[in-house]
């Protein structure tokens, strides 16, 4: 298998990991058609950060473990990233989101309660789709800004002082912080991936918001890629 057909496959079963093991909490343990209680929105996040968590220890010595393809523009403007090997990253990212999605979506409708139009099947969404009712600017700002924090830090973990096995942690422990502040705003995407993934099995109001998700996160992804190209030392890289 050539080096760009493992960083597809690799990115492919990462972004599936984190589809179902995020978005999935989500739907199937957050109380409503299946269960009697719910993990909450702490257990959510957790769910996100652990599920990266777990897919950088897999997957990231393959292709570094992006699955998000806002993180993958801003190791682009970074030089971490290859031009070249954007569209194996992307191509992987999506696939592997869908298929994700398609898993969680297959074991959801076997209950005879479920329906991923009313649910809204842990899609992202603003105005009266968004958890907390914040409008589209509000949504907008929250994509950019805390997306590039999350790029942000995955650019530094790069960094020749930092020590490779705790990668997995900060990336993890930093997507839950993301989830626990953003997930009232707009279930949080800072992941064009994950957004796509959900919104197609909802296939009502969530795929027509879900350009929000596609293009802020990438603002933010390329926003953090060059902050972090700005601070850094060169010795440092």
């Amino acid at each position: 298998m050539s080096r760009t057909a493992r960083i597809a496959l690799a990115e492919a079963i990462g972004t599936l990991l984190l589809v179902i093991g995020g978005p999935g909490t989500a739907i199937l343990a957050t109380g409503g058609f299946f269960t009697t209680g719910s993990v909450g929105t702490l257990g959510v996040a957790l769910a996100f950060g652990l599920s990266l968590l777990c897919a950088a220890y897999a997957i990231g010595s393959i292709s570094g473990c992006h699955i998000n393809p806002a993180v993958t523009a801003g190791l682009w403007v970074t030089g971490k990233t290859k031009a070249s090997d954007i569209p194996w990253y992307f191509g992987g990212q999506f696939i592997g989101g869908l298929i994700g999605g398609g898993v969680i979506f297959v074991i959801a409708r076997s209950h005879s309660g479920f329906s991923a139009n009313s649910s809204g099947f842990a899609s992202n969404g603003y105005g009266i789709h968004s958890p907390g009712g914040f409008k589209l600017p509000a949504v907008m700002l929250t994509e950019i800004v805390f997306t590039a924090i999350f790029v942000f830090v995955i650019a530094s973990t790069g960094r020749k002082s930092m020590s490779p096995g705790l990668v997995g942690v900060t990336v993890g422990l930093m997507l839950t912080l993301i989830h626990l502040i953003t997930i009232p705003v707009d279930n949080t995407s800072v992941n064009p991936a994950r957004s796509f993934s959900t919104a197609v099995y909802q296939h009502g109001w969530a795929l027509k918001q879900v350009w929000v998700f596609l293009v802020f996160p990438m603002i933010g992804g390329l926003l953090g890629g060059f902050v972090w190209k700005f601070l850094v030392e060169p010795g440092d890289e």
